[in-house]
């Protein structure tokens, strides 16, 4: 571990995600404070002693942490090592309010799938361009998160709550259709979720279980099919990023190479 702190913070452009915090504390003690958020905790290395709700509680390995908003709390380091954490600040109508009473009496989970899941919404927050996988990726936590709060079992956390009227093979081919109207610009789960008058969970189950892919690996294979025509027809890779919908070069690269195996400029010189 450094010896020092370190810390990265930014606001990525998801929908019901206020803030994103990676950080390493050797010594840092948080005093008593709350957030007007609900605040998502992984802590990766080291142990967090915090006190909630009158109540000390120490974080897990391999569990998740959720605080409710508006709820004091404090966190230090439990050893001299201190702790490494990553934290997703939730905006607060993400999950309802009136379960805050939940967080603070079980503030811990250890669902293997949300902690999977949390993982992976992390990575996806700190990819520029990826914003749909992470929206959809935040879709699915939040559906487990709810399920934690409601105290459900959790086998149950995965089932949709509401079934749609829509049939899926019906919402799943218009999901799809609209993603191939949207290759360049993109659209986002929240206004697919609106257009199609469904929620955005199920139409991330719905999509992945007709079509056996999420939206996003959908919409990211379309694009680079775009880009390898335009590759062929000799159009450098810079101009093929915008022409074909990714955020920027490096973007259409690291989906290329993880599609195709090698960079954009590999497989054009190689084809030529």
């Amino acid at each position: 571990m450094e010896r020092g702190p370190w810390i990265r913070a930014w606001r990525p452009p998801v929908p019901g995600v206020a803030e994103v915090l990676h950080a390493h504390f050797p010594h840092h003690a948080y005093p008593s404070h709350t957030h007007d958020t609900w605040t998502l905790l992984l802590v990766d290395t080291g142990t967090v002693v915090y006190d909630l709700g009158g109540h000390e509680h120490a974080t897990r390995r391999a569990s998740v942490t959720l605080l409710p908003p508006h709820v004091p709390h404090d966190g230090r380091g439990a050893t001299e090592e201190g702790f490494r954490k990553r934290v997703i600040y939730l905006e607060a109508d993400v999950l309802d309010p009136r379960r805050s009473g939940r967080a603070v009496d079980d503030p811990t989970s250890g669902d293997p799938a949300l902690l999977r899941r949390v993982r992976a919404l992390h990575d996806a927050l700190g990819r520029p361009g990826d914003e749909l996988e992470a929206a959809s990726d935040l879709a699915l936590v939040v559906e487990r998160l709810d399920a934690h709060l409601r105290g459900a079992p959790v086998a149950e956390a995965g089932r949709d709550a509401v079934r749609d009227p829509v049939s899926d093979a019906g919402l799943a081919a218009r999901l799809r259709e609209l993603l191939d109207s949207h290759l360049v610009d993109g659209i986002s789960l929240a206004e697919a979720a609106a257009e199609l008058e469904a929620s955005p969970v199920r139409l991330v189950r719905t999509f992945r279980r007709e079509l056996g892919i999420s939206p996003h690996r959908y919409l990211t294979g379309r694009r680079v099919d775009a880009a390898r025509r335009l590759l062929l027809d000799g159009v450098p890779a810079a101009r093929v990023a915008a022409e074909v919908g990714f955020h920027d070069q490096s973007h259409l690269t690291r989906h290329f190479k993880r599609v195709l195996g090698v960079p954009p400029g590999r497989y054009a010189a190689r084809s030529a």
